[in-house]
């Protein structure tokens, strides 16, 4: 790996923030795996492809690792083949649900699935996709070698309709859309590019492409709005699956923002709006169980539940829902919300920071930057001044090694 990145990821870890590099990320774990690898087992290898879905909060201090716990968690679901989002709630409104199923569906990447479905039919036909040459559609193969009859076309669009036009779980606009679309690029029945274009363009909220125009090509299209929003979620979940991916994770950071008042943020909540996004987090929560396929993680700093005034507490028809998730003393692996503070408390005893640091030394010899791991008497300092102060043990390990490997080198 170049030294320079492997620099730059230290500095990352010296302000707070986790390695870019997978690599990196993993060589440095310690502690949280038992709770990543718990999680990873009970919901990314059996409840979510099994047709479940779930939100889990993700809470703590600054420095106790929710971000490094985040890309270690979507890391391991990329790993078994789980479609991956991720955005920050400083730049995607969330108080209308419209903004924040478009923010998925931009990152979804809908062309590349809709070829995954059309590839997927291909095999239940019994041919195999990969003897289809690029540029070539499905029915040109089958003209090719003879057998682009009328019972293949028909068992073809019967493939369509089934999946898309009369399966119950989607949105009849997306089903349509979608229909045509997959259509289009199995060569059957055949769409015009600038059409393709148009309802890729409506799909993904272009108010510019008029209802007129879709009706023309033979739809009868609804607009995405805060009101269908998740129910095109819960469409687009089912193409995923479809599409041969085990399910989608989203991830949501920085939630903390709904609560903050500085005017220097480009998204800055009114009361109004908060209450919009806290109420839309509600009816998510409510609509969870009629999903397939998608786990949710949303993290956000302590903050917002110690602050009555503008955080959850403040919204009682979302904190009702959530609040018995924050009591207790030991904590809960099966909690919808991971609290990385009681985490840290259980889990980060001395010799736990003594291997963290001793991982870390051994990423950073790579690097040619010396560093000496911590110390009994070192661990045991940090243990004591993270009950003290707002800044988690993670972050104080990071600090104090490569402050002091910059100071020695």
């Amino acid at each position: 790996m170049n030294e320079e990145y492997i620099r730059s990821d230290l500095q990352r870890l010296a302000e707070g923030r986790p390695p870019r590099s997978a690599r990196i990320l993993q060589k440095v774990t310690t502690g949280i795996s038992f709770l990543t690898d718990f999680l990873s087992e009970q919901y990314l290898d059996f409840y979510i492809p099994a047709g479940g879905s779930k939100i889990k909060f993700l809470t703590g201090r600054r420095g106790t690792g929710k971000t490094h716990f985040t890309n270690l968690f979507r890391t391991q679901a990329e790993e078994k083949n789980f479609l991956t989002v991720s955005f920050s709630a400083t730049d995607v409104w969330l108080h209308d649900f419209r903004e924040v199923y478009l923010e998925i569906l931009r990152q979804c990447d809908l062309k590349e699935i809709l070829e995954n479905c059309a590839a997927q039919i291909i095999r239940e036909m019994e041919f195999d996709p990969d003897e289809i040459h690029p540029g070539q559609t499905f029915m040109d193969y089958l003209s090719e070698n003879n057998e682009a009859d009328a019972l293949t076309k028909n068992i073809l669009r019967g493939e369509l309709r089934r999946r898309f036009s009369r399966n119950p779980l989607l949105d009849h606009t997306f089903a349509d859309c979608c229909s045509l679309l997959v259509g289009g690029i199995l060569g059957h029945p055949v769409l015009e590019p600038a059409s393709r274009e148009m309802i890729m363009d409506f799909l993904h909220g272009d108010k510019t492409v008029k209802l007129s125009q879709m009706r023309a090509i033979g739809l009868s299209p609804t607009r995405v709005n805060k009101y269908n929003a998740r129910h095109m979620l819960r469409s687009l979940a089912e193409i995923v699956q479809m599409a041969g991916y085990a399910g989608i994770m989203i991830v949501i950071d920085d939630l903390e923002v709904l609560q903050r008042r500085s005017t220097d943020q480009p998204i800055r909540y009114t009361k109004m709006r908060r209450e919009d996004a806290y109420e839309s987090i509600r009816q998510l929560i409510d609509d969870i169980d009629s999903m397939r396929y998608i786990l949710f993680l949303v993290s956000f700093d302590r903050e917002l539940i110690d602050n009555e005034s503008y955080g959850l507490k403040s919204y009682q028809a979302l904190w009702f829902r959530i609040q018995n998730e924050v009591i207790g003393i030991k904590f809960n692996r099966f909690a919808d919300i991971i609290d990385m503070d009681r985490l840290s408390d259980q889990i980060y005893t001395a010799e736990v920071l003594m291997e963290m640091s001793e991982k870390l030394a051994l990423v950073c010899s790579s690097a040619d930057r010396p560093l000496s791991p911590l110390s009994r008497e070192q661990a045991e300092e940090l243990i004591e001044r993270s009950r003290y102060g707002g800044i988690g043990l993670p972050y104080l390990v990071n600090r104090m090694l490569l402050e002091g490997g910059t100071q020695n080198g």
